[in-house]
């Protein structure tokens, strides 16, 4: 996609050239988009902030309308919120923390899962046309709360071995800890929750920049380009729609795998061997 963007650069008249317009590709700027509201005080908004806002206002509502007069036949609304909410609970919580725990951590999980899908999939929506988890703010406030989540949950189930197993393994001869030791923090307590923050920061920045490029370019050779250059418009468009349908699968995903993640690292911490 790269390749393509510095294609056309080069063989298109650009606006610096003056050549009268040209084709831009997409850049890291679009992830920070001017202020929108409240423009030089402590509360100053810009459309990522407020696309965050919005999404958490409508999950809430959803939820809240779906859940405010439960059934025990339900109707059609309660019925997809159940779905969801079973397939966090038995797909992901009980199947790899066992019903108890699975239960007990519940909360946690879904609300990521949920939360993450919602935020992922606003760089679909026209008008929204941007990720709330495409700025590294909540992919890192997620990955924060996951991070000291199994920190507690492994002091509290092994309030005397979690930190020792976890940096000092059992089994290891005493003189390997000067190799193993410094390997398991850097591991364990540092690469973890940057992994798990860059994963879902990564691929939605990925998405958007895809999508923007392709679009960008069919309206460059729908209403642009000279001559037969605009037939090209037909096939950035038609990429442009299929990445979008894999866009909304890659929303979903994300969101699946940053959650069953978060569950197998409590696993890890309220496994009995610590």
């Amino acid at each position: 996609m790269a390749l393509l963007s510095n294609a056309l650069n080069l063989l298109l008249p650009s606006a610096s050239d003056g050549g009268g317009g040209g084709f831009v590709g997409p850049n890291i700027g679009e992830f920070f988009p001017p202020v929108v509201l409240f423009a030089g005080t402590y509360f100053e908004l810009n459309r990522v902030m407020l696309i965050r806002i919005i999404t958490t206002i409508v999950i809430v509502l959803v939820f809240w309308l779906a859940t405010r007069n439960l059934k025990i036949v339900p109707g059609r609304g309660q019925s997809l919120i159940e779905m969801g909410l079973d397939f966090v609970r038995v797909g992901i919580a009980e199947d790899l923390l066992g019903k108890k725990d699975g239960r007990r951590f519940l909360p946690i999980l879904t609300t990521f899962f949920f939360m993450i899908v919602a935020m992922n999939l606003t760089g679909a929506i026209p008008g929204f046309n941007i990720a709330g988890t495409s700025v590294i703010g909540v992919p890192l406030l997620l990955a924060g709360v996951a991070y000291f989540t199994w920190i507690y949950a492994g002091l509290r189930k092994h309030p005397g071995k979690f930190l020792r197993n976890a940096l000092f393994p059992p089994g290891v001869p005493w003189v390997l800890y000067i190799i193993v030791t410094p390997i398991e923090v850097l591991s364990t307590f540092i690469v973890r929750p940057i992994t798990h923050t860059l994963r879902l920061l990564m691929n939605m920045i990925v998405g958007h920049l895809l999508l923007v490029l392709f679009f960008l370019a069919t309206s460059f050779f729908f209403f642009e380009a000279p001559g037969l250059f605009k037939l090209f418009g037909i096939g950035t468009l038609a990429f442009g729609f299929v990445f979008t349908m894999f866009e909304l699968l890659v929303a979903v995903l994300q969101a699946y795998v940053f959650t069953i993640l978060t569950a197998v690292y409590l696993q890890l911490a309220l496994a009995d061997e610590h």
